[in-house]
């Protein structure tokens, strides 16, 4: 594009990278120079594990970037985990800082989740109300911080289709009519609302994978080895 100039060139200067960034984006990003605002959103979870009598109440507190704004946006500011349960304490006072700091770094923090879902007690896992198998107390507390970055939009929901949630509530109904029996109404898999017998899903670490025409599916999450 050619633009003809009428008059002569007296002055000029050169726009800095930030003048650039504050036009095309104004939006506020979480960085370590943002300090801590007077008042926080929080949201707390309770996790009941058998590996304890007591519970444990994480609470996250959100900063509010962008307010009043098209591009409000809420960003996980801190993280604090009590139980009257002090067996753990000095590692899960540890974890809520360094969680915190990497909130307060800012960037991508989503990575936090994963590595907390990995981390595996050696003693063994356990299963949560529903049959679903949770590997380390760890590992929970990784789903939680999931569950809290979903409804802060930072992670997308994946969603089954129509007719996916369709195949799988009609192949858990055929198996459901045929496995009732009232001895086994105290059964794990029967508590939980699989069939007895349903194995690990290796996706959703669910207790429900059955094998139905010829494939093992997940009737919690769909995972098919049929693909």
């Amino acid at each position: 594009m050619v633009t003809k100039l009428s008059s002569k060139i007296v002055s000029y200067n050169i726009k800095k990278d930030e003048e650039v960034q504050e036009q095309v984006d104004p939006r506020e990003v979480m960085h370590e120079e943002i300090k801590r605002p007077e008042e926080l959103k929080g949201y707390t979870y309770k996790i009941k594990t058998p590996l304890s009598d007591h519970a444990l109440y994480i609470t996250v507190n959100n900063i509010v970037l962008n307010p009043a704004t098209e591009h409000e946006q809420e960003y996980p500011f801190e993280i604090f985990i009590n139980s009257k349960n002090m067996e753990h304490f000095q590692w899960v006072l540890a974890l809520t800082r360094v969680i915190s700091a990497v909130f307060r770094k800012g960037g991508d923090a989503i990575f936090m989740v994963e590595e907390l879902k990995q981390v595996f007690d050696p003693q063994g896992g356990y299963f949560k109300k529903g049959g679903r198998f949770m590997p380390s107390l760890v590992a929970e507390i990784g789903e939680v911080l999931e569950t809290h970055m979903k409804k802060c939009g930072l992670i997308e929901t994946e969603e089954l289709s129509e007719a996916h949630k369709e195949m799988i509530a009609e192949k858990r109904a055929l198996l459901e009519n045929g496995a009732a029996n009232a001895e086994n109404a105290k059964d794990p898999a029967e508590v939980s609302g699989y069939p007895e017998g349903a194995q690990l899903c290796t996706k959703c670490n669910t207790q429900a994978m059955v094998l139905m025409d010829g494939c093992m599916t997940c009737l919690s999450c769909g995972d098919s080895k049929c693909g």
